[in-house]
């Protein structure tokens, strides 16, 4: 069985940075695909950037440029980072932390982003 923990959210204004760890509890490697997603009030959650299992990394056209994703390599697991910068209030949403362990898919408990003057 595989958690996530998200940590990272918060307030922020416009223009500002924010950056999102996840730290499962282990079992997951860098050829597990992993990835962040984003769910706004009322809408369906999407993409915002990913790990595959092979091949380059993807990115949502709304977050090219501003976001960037990151592994980091520790004992027995994988730590996933999102860098965050010059958000916007559309960026607004709960993110998630998502992999993929023997073709099932884990899902963190989500944490909250909010961008706001």
């Amino acid at each position: 069985q595989v958690q996530l923990v998200e940590s990272g959210g918060g307030l922020v204004q416009p223009g500002g940075s924010l950056r999102l760890s996840c730290a499962p509890s282990g079992g997951v490697f860098s050829f597990n695909a992993m990835g962040w997603y984003r769910q706004a009030p009322g809408k369906d959650r999407e993409l915002v950037a990913r790990f595959p299992t092979s091949g380059n990394t993807n990115y949502a056209d709304s977050v090219k440029g501003r976001f960037t994703i990151s592994r980091e390599n520790a004992k027995n697991t994988v730590y996933l980072h999102l860098q965050m910068d010059s958000l916007k209030a559309e960026d607004t949403a709960v993110y998630y932390c998502n992999t993929w362990v023997a073709l099932e898919a884990y899902w963190g408990q989500g944490t909250q982003v909010t961008v706001s003057s």
